[in-house]
């Protein structure tokens, strides 16, 4: 097989596994990322996320994180949830909803990298979701998946922004995409939406107000000035997608492992506020919710019960 004729291989297979979009991306120095990353963290957008601050170089360049590599291989998967938690509950983010992500789409991954391997031959490098210093929404526009929304998340013209991004870092030499352009427009409903003011200026969001920060990787007491601005979130938020005016375009995902249990789409507030460690791993057992863990979604409904603690 001829370059041409192995990426199209890897792309059709993609698809084929699932995977709602594949892009690739010759790995490289990301130029552009350097100086903006730099910026975020002097300006401690990363809140107490120290581990952002952590293998700088590695985080813009794939090489020095996978040695050899020659091409980034970038794919999005759909968790549009079919059906939401009623709006007038306590909220999760739909992506929550199923099974933790970071081990369905490492599964495809995984499957992906083997159907390579058997029909290609034998490839050097590491699939990556969302757990290692790589900037994936970067490599995703790269790769042409789609472009930077002013929410900070990436949107594609068809479908909208409920995907998960990752990649496949690899030896193998591909046919690199190109970007695609801008469809954001005058549309500021993100920015305008953020419960928080997350996001302080177009494409650039403050970590540290993020509710979904507040909710899942902050280990302390949400601070009182964001009394009153929770909207019933206890895990993540989606309010800066469930307001884009890409997202009409968005279908539920056809993933089994993502399908919510029926006892969470029944829980009532009363019964969050009476759940019990039981409950909650029975409720979240493999879901990314156990990230937080029981005493921290306690937290985060206390601080909705009572914001001043």
């Amino acid at each position: 097989m001829n370059i041409a004729q192995q990426t199209n291989f890897i792309k059709s297979t993609a698809l084929e596994l699932g995977f709602s979009a594949c892009g690739i991306s010759k790995a490289g120095f990301l130029e552009e990322e350097a100086p903006r990353l730099s910026q975020w963290l002097s300006e401690n957008r990363n809140g107490k996320m120290h581990y952002m601050e952590n293998h700088f170089d590695k985080r813009l360049d794939p090489t020095l994180l996978v040695p050899g590599a020659k091409s980034v291989v970038s794919l999005l998967y759909n968790y549009k949830a079919a059906e939401k938690l009623p709006q007038d509950e306590f909220k999760l983010s739909t992506y929550a909803y199923g099974e933790d992500y970071h081990q369905v789409v490492k599964d495809k991954l995984f499957e992906l990298l083997a159907l390579i391997e058997n029909k290609i031959g034998k490839v050097e490098g590491r699939a990556f979701v969302d757990s290692a210093p790589v900037l994936e929404k970067a490599w995703a526009q790269k790769a042409g998946l789609g472009w930077l929304g002013k929410n900070g998340n990436l949107i594609t013209k068809n479908a909208g922004s409920y995907f998960f991004l990752s990649e496949l870092i690899i030896d193998l030499k591909l046919e690199a995409d190109g970007p695609t352009t801008d469809h954001c427009g005058t549309c500021t409903a993100c920015l305008d939406a953020c419960p928080t003011q997350a996001i302080y200026e177009p494409q650039k969001v403050d970590g540290s107000k993020c509710i979904s920060y507040l909710t899942i990787e902050l280990k302390e007491n949400i601070p009182p000035a964001f009394k009153n601005t929770y909207q019933n979130w206890i895990f993540g938020c989606d309010v800066c997608m469930d307001v884009c005016p890409w997202n009409r375009f968005a279908k539920p995902n056809q993933e089994p492992r993502f399908k919510p249990k029926p006892e969470l789409l029944n829980m009532q507030k009363e019964d969050w506020l009476e759940i019990t460690e039981e409950t909650f791993g029975k409720l979240f057992k493999k879901s990314a919710v156990s990230r937080a863990k029981y005493n921290g979604l306690k937290k985060n409904i206390d601080f909705l019960i009572n914001p001043i603690l």
